[in-house]
């Protein structure tokens, strides 16, 4: 029995991953997170502290994979003198801090959660893997650098490196532009998105669960790099138009040219969260789906279901 550890074990990823995990009888996972959880819940997990200063030497001996889900991440209006420099210290020295943590123990695998802004955040034709890294964001910027000094490690210790790059995940209780979005539908709130045309691909919280899972211990998984996603690309109407759909309430939609909201949203210095609703980002998989022998388990239609109906 493989002996795992998830970090970020309570959050949006780390929580359904250590769930399904916990749910086998391959695996003996355990879960740790930064501060210690609520009472009551009914999943056991350690207290990690500060990224950049935890120690797991406690936990690590043994450890057969370490699944890096813990990040600074969602921050949307960042109050931090220096936005890059937090995001380095949580997002990079924290990472390789344990990382090396996880090296010295004799930690066979480290997967890391990174995030296809290290690709960058609009493409004109889907992403690959072997694209030159573009990241525009100083979260994307800070993965970037994480996975740098992690296949840096890799190439100087034993221990084998896997890095998965999502798009925007949705499932239930989703951070982000995802949460956003449901909220605003939730509240009825007329939208003036009912006539873009662009495409986005996205992942379902249990579609990128699956795939960390193939990557626990599949063979060709180890020193890689895989770009995650449903195999579907949507647009931005179309997605909302799925979230109503899935949530049993109409999509109340204002079919407004895009370049108009464009137009719109710079005036009002709000470019970047247009980008997000208005831009296309495509991811390409088949790399993911053909080394691994891996297909997304459910459809974009499936995941919104599920979403919702494990929320109510």
């Amino acid at each position: 029995m493989a002996k795992i550890i998830i970090t970020g074990a309570s959050g949006f990823i780390g929580s359904p991953l250590l769930s399904k995990l916990k749910q086998t009888s391959e695996f003996q996972a355990v879960g740790v997170c930064r501060r210690s959880p609520q009472s009551g819940s009914d999943l056991r997990l350690h207290a990690l502290g500060d990224l950049q200063y935890a120690d797991l030497s406690a936990l690590l001996p043994g450890v057969d994979v370490l699944i890096h889900a813990a990040a600074r991440a969602h921050i949307m209006k960042d109050e931090v003198a220096d936005p890059m420099a937090e995001y380095r210290r949580v997002n990079v020295e924290g990472t390789l801090s344990l990382a090396r943590q996880a090296a010295a123990a004799g930690v066979k695998r480290f997967v890391f959660i990174s995030s296809i802004g290290v690709n960058g955040n609009i493409s004109t034709r889907p992403f690959r893997v072997d694209d030159q890294p573009n990241p525009a964001e100083p979260y994307a910027q800070s993965k970037w650098e994480a996975e740098q000094g992690l296949m840096k490690l890799a190439a100087e210790t034993s221990m084998e490196v896997v890095i998965i790059r999502p798009p925007l995940v949705y499932g239930p209780d989703a951070p982000g532009n995802f949460g956003s979005l449901v909220r605003w539908i939730e509240k009825g709130v007329p939208l003036p998105l009912g006539a873009i045309h662009n495409k986005r691909s996205l992942v379902g919280i249990d579609n990128l669960v699956d795939l960390i899972v193939h990557c626990i211990d599949h063979p060709a998984a180890a020193n890689q790099v895989f770009l995650a996603g449903d195999g579907e690309d949507i647009s931005t109407t179309e997605l909302l138009r799925g979230v109503g759909r899935a949530m049993g309430k109409p999509a109340r939609l204002i079919p407004v040219p895009a370049g108009l909201l464009q137009f719109g949203a710079t005036l009002l210095g709000r470019k970047a969260m247009a980008q997000r609703l208005l831009g296309s980002l495509q991811v390409d998989i088949s790399k993911t789906c053909e080394l691994l022998d891996w297909k997304p388990p459910y459809t974009v239609e499936e995941g919104l279901r599920r979403c919702f109906e494990r929320s109510n």
